[in-house]
């Protein structure tokens, strides 16, 4: 019986002990901080060769939701390399993207990084008790 972290057993999960600490797994982490640099180029606080990466979708009239087209950002192309799509101006507008209205509309860098935490920590934990 080997015993591994806070005295549980190697098998058993980690996410209990993560959750009751409020650490957000490394996927979650990673999606953190990237989303982070996009808000800061969103609202100019990036350095410019980072901000020239991102791109504020064009707004059409044809939504059939109200907040669709804003504050999205434009997808890149596709691209024949599948590494590419790791990159920062492939995968910021994509995980930009795909955040809720509420938080992409958030102007205050301290209550997105709040409201960030809180979308991701609900989405990694929703079936850990």
């Amino acid at each position: 019986d080997d015993f591994g972290l806070f005295g549980k057993r190697i098998s058993e999960s980690i996410s209990p002990y993560l959750k009751k600490l409020h650490f957000l797994p490394v996927r979650f982490r990673i999606k953190f901080k990237i989303a982070l640099l996009v808000f800061k180029c969103v609202n100019n606080l990036a350095p410019d060769y980072l901000k020239g990466l991102i791109h504020l979708r064009d707004i059409t009239r044809r939504s059939s939701r109200l907040d669709d087209d804003f504050f999205m950002l434009k997808m890149p192309q596709k691209c024949n390399f599948s590494r590419s799509e790791a990159a920062f101006s492939h995968s910021g507008p994509r995980i930009w993207n795909e955040l809720p209205f509420n938080l992409r509309s958030l102007s205050s860098i301290s209550l997105f990084k709040s409201g960030l935490k809180t979308h991701y920590f609900e989405i990694a934990f929703k079936d850990v008790d």
